[in-house]
C-alpha cells in the first residue's frame, strides 16, 4: 500500500494525542474505535480503582477482549442454531418432494 492511500489521523486518549496512519477507507472506524476505547478508559480511571495510564489501558484492553470473545461465542451459537434450522428445513423440503414424486394409489 503506497503512502498517498494512507491518512494520518489523529485521536485523543485520556487527554494525551497519538497520531496513527490508516487506510483513508478505514479512517472514520479508527476514529469511531478511538472515541470509544477513550470513553472505557475514561470509566475506569473515573471508577478511581485502577491508577496510572498503563493499568487502565491493560484494564480496557482485558474488558474489550472480554465483551468481544462473549460477542464470538454468541456469533457461533448463533451459527450452530441457524445451521440446524436450515438443516431441518431442508429436510422438510426433500420429505415434501419425495411424497409428491410417489406414484399414487
Amino acid at each position: 500500500m503506497s503512502d498517498q492511500e494512507m491518512a494520518r489521523v489523529s485521536v485523543r486518549i485520556l487527554e494525551k494525542e497519538y497520531f496513527i496512519a490508516c487506510p483513508y477507507e478505514e479512517r472514520s472506524d479508527l476514529l469511531d474505535s478511538a472515541e470509544y476505547l477513550n470513553a472505557r478508559m475514561k470509566e475506569i480511571r473515573d471508577s478511581g480503582r485502577v491508577v496510572g495510564l498503563d493499568r487502565i489501558a491493560v484494564m480496557a484492553a482485558l474488558n474489550l477482549t472480554n465483551e468481544l470473545m462473549k460477542l464470538r461465542q454468541q456469533h457461533q451459537h448463533s451459527e450452530v442454531e441457524l445451521g440446524e434450522r436450515v438443516r431441518s428445513l431442508r429436510e422438510r423440503v426433500e420429505s415434501t418432494l419425495e411424497k409428491g414424486q410417489q406414484p399414487g394409489p
